[in-house]
């Protein structure tokens, strides 16, 4: 299948992440993503033949996994969440800008530039619904202000998962004819992996929680789905095709859960939606004019 339909499939599923969520909103945050990564590690059990990988491989993807959700629920508690979610919604400008220094011939151009920074103008025009949030700049330039840490731990956030990302592809190249591969199934030891560290964040950080039997569904979509099969498509993806241009699609992220919350509240259906869809694909189609270029001159 094509790398970029297989990164919109992981979107896409990313996409219904904040709706189940919201069902799942009594659920302390850490013991959330402990409960559905854990759950889909072990749906994951039956690839465990394939789970042998180098330690380097093993600490990349917890890396990337535990890394990326501890930093961006450390900065939902800390900063306005509304705030945090942009700052962390760097990371597909991240993937695109951080592409040569980690892959080669992958070079960057104006266009990828410009594609990625309409992607992103998207994405806060879908995350805000065209009402910017209040922004205290010396709250956010303060060092010793909580808000300030929030800030910083949304950024590091958008910054593992970009690196993760385009590490992964680079570690890929250089084992790939070497016996201790990088295999895909190799993301459910990590998921598997980053679930218990994240328990054991919930049993340190936050209250105790007892389950109800109307939170089994959700967490078993949030494991089957964004949590789970998302991380195995995005893997083949970033495996098959253009770092950058993957990138630039992820900005399709919030729009899509903007437009899938819309289903229960028709009110956020508006212009700043349209405007957002403009600019996303736009920011898209912009971004793979090197590549189409390079084709026709082929």
């Amino acid at each position: 299948m094509n790398a970029n339909l297989l990164a919109l499939a992981a979107i896409g599923l990313w996409g219904t992440l904040a709706g189940l969520a919201v069902r799942l909103a009594s659920m302390p945050p850490f013991l959330l993503v402990g409960s559905a990564l854990t759950l889909a590690g072990l749906l994951a059990a039956p690839l465990w033949r394939q789970w042998r990988v180098a330690p380097g491989v093993l600490a990349l993807g917890i890396y990337g996994l535990f890394g990326f959700h501890f930093f961006l629920f450390v900065a939902l508690r800390l900063a306005p969440p509304l705030s945090a979610n942009l700052v962390n919604y760097l990371w597909p400008l991240m993937m695109v800008l951080f592409a040569p220094l980690f892959l080669r011939d992958a070079r960057l151009t104006r266009w990828h530039v410009l594609g990625a920074l309409l992607g992103f103008a998207g994405a806060t025009v879908a995350i805000t619904n065209g009402r910017l949030p209040a922004w205290d700049a010396r709250a956010a330039s303060n060092p010793s202000n909580r808000v300030a840490w929030g800030y910083a731990s949304a950024l590091v956030s958008a910054c593992i998962w970009a690196t993760y990302s385009l590490m992964g592809q680079r570690m890929r190249q250089r084992v790939r004819a070497h016996p201790l591969r990088f295999p895909t199934a190799a993301i459910g030891l990590f998921c598997l992996v980053s679930g218990v560290l994240a328990l054991a964040c919930h049993a340190l950080l936050e209250a105790p929680y007892r389950y109800v039997l109307s939170d089994a569904w959700p967490l078993a979509a949030l494991a089957i789905g964004p949590m789970g099969a998302a991380f195995f498509l995005w893997d083949t993806a970033l495996r098959r095709g253009d770092a950058r241009a993957i990138g630039m699609l992820a900005y399709l992220t919030p729009l899509i859960s903007t437009c899938l919350l819309g289903l229960d509240e028709p009110s956020r259906f508006g212009w700043p939606i349209v405007i957002a869809l403009a600019l996303v694909v736009g920011g898209a189609a912009v971004g793979t004019l090197p590549a189409a270029r390079l084709r026709i001159n082929r």
